[in-house]
């Protein structure tokens, strides 16, 4: 791979924004600067254009297996989907089996992605057996190269873990510099709630949300940061943040001094509980993990990115079909028809992210442009 000098853009960065060239050698920029000379470069005149970094979405699926059956994307057809909205990697979850060592489920994954990905890629991986050899295995891992680990608070039985366990993880992570990534819900909450509505008769996909309040959110990501200053004050990042109500815990512990992160997903941006409303089974379209809130949290959200309350944009991308046989596939979501809770949970979203977060943050002036850059490709980065 050669040369391009990418000539006369708009260069926007984290911080700054100028007119510019940048200069591309093989898969890295070489150089940014004014009137840039390169003998024998492809030349691309970005005049009138922006020339932001590529996008970087930490937080994808591509074949997980949930709820019997995969998500519907690969790591070919995902990262395909990624590069055409402007995304040029994307970090995925390698998902451990119970009692299985972490370097297999990291092999596994890797598997999937060789000779499929067509742009960068890096993976976290999901721990659902926290073991002492497993906390030895997680030391291995991050010098390695994957130095983040995924816990449930949610989905008792097949993901979730005890405090003990979280605890028990934060702490190793105080002595090997990784990072954990929760998924926060009060996942015994949850189950108690979900076993009233089915036994009530209660099985459209709405319940899904109505079962899952945004209170069981903020209670599980202010009891995760608070394991995280009894492991010492170890940084600690939430994913998919939905709801006001987790917003808050996370400002509280920012403002403590805590190394307290977190990232909303488009969804929670754009999306309302309203979506579940849909005729018919056409709102199990929407049945993810957290689910849609209330239209009032998307405002609250969208505050918390302006002030730096969430720093991360991703996606949590992990399509499923609606019907029985859509190119190819068995019935997925469809599984859940009559019974909310067999819904496979997630939706698409790693192709339009870049253009939804610069359509309804920076047009709407609700985030500048390089807020935008910052929250789906600098601190991604960083962190």
């Amino acid at each position: 791979m050669g040369k391009t000098l990418i000539t006369n853009g708009t260069v926007v960065t984290a911080a700054d924004t100028y007119r510019g060239d940048v200069l591309v050698d093989g898969e890295k920029i070489a150089m940014i600067g004014k009137e840039l000379k390169a003998a024998g470069a492809k030349r691309i005149n970005a005049t009138g254009k922006y020339v932001i970094p590529g996008g970087i979405d930490v937080h994808t699926h591509m074949e997980l297996p949930f709820g019997g059956t995969f998500a519907s994307d690969d790591f070919e057809t995902g990262t395909r989907a990624a590069a055409f909205g402007g995304t040029t990697t994307i970090v995925d979850f390698a998902v451990q089996g119970f009692g299985e060592p972490l370097e297999k489920a990291r092999d596994a994954w890797l598997k999937k992605a060789r000779g499929k990905a067509v742009i960068d890629y890096g993976l976290h991986m999901i721990v659902r057996d926290v073991s002492d050899k497993v906390l030895k295995e997680m030391d291995t891992m991050v010098k390695e190269g994957v130095s983040s680990f995924k816990l449930f608070m949610a989905y008792p039985g097949v993901f979730m873990v005890d405090d003990g366990a979280i605890f028990k993880a934060l702490s190793r992570t105080a002595e090997n510099g990784g990072l954990i990534c929760m998924h926060a819900e009060n996942g015994g909450v949850i189950d108690v709630l979900v076993k009233r509505a089915l036994a009530q008769k209660h099985t459209a996909p709405k319940w899904h949300a109505l079962t899952r309040p945004p209170e069981a959110e903020g209670e599980a990501t202010s009891r995760a940061f608070r394991l995280a200053e009894l492991a010492g004050g170890v940084p600690l990042y939430i994913v998919h943040l939905s709801s006001s109500h987790a917003l808050e815990q996370v400002r509280l512990f920012r403002d403590r001094g805590l190394p307290a992160y977190a990232e909303t997903c488009p969804q929670y941006l754009f999306l309302s509980i309203d979506s579940y409303d849909e005729p018919g089974f056409e709102g199990a379209k929407y049945v993810m993990s957290p689910p849609l809130r209330e239209k009032w949290h998307q405002d609250e959200l969208w505050k918390g990115l302006a002030r730096n309350d969430l720093q991360v944009v991703s996606t949590d991308h992990c399509p499923f079909c609606m019907k029985e046989g859509y190119q190819g596939l068995p019935k997925q979501k469809e599984l859940g028809v009559g019974d909310f809770s067999k819904i496979p949970n997630g939706a698409p979203g790693v192709e339009t992210r870049m253009v939804l977060l610069y359509d309804g943050g920076v047009v709407q002036k609700r985030i500048t442009l390089n807020r935008w850059v910052e929250v789906t490709a600098t601190t991604p980065a960083k962190l």
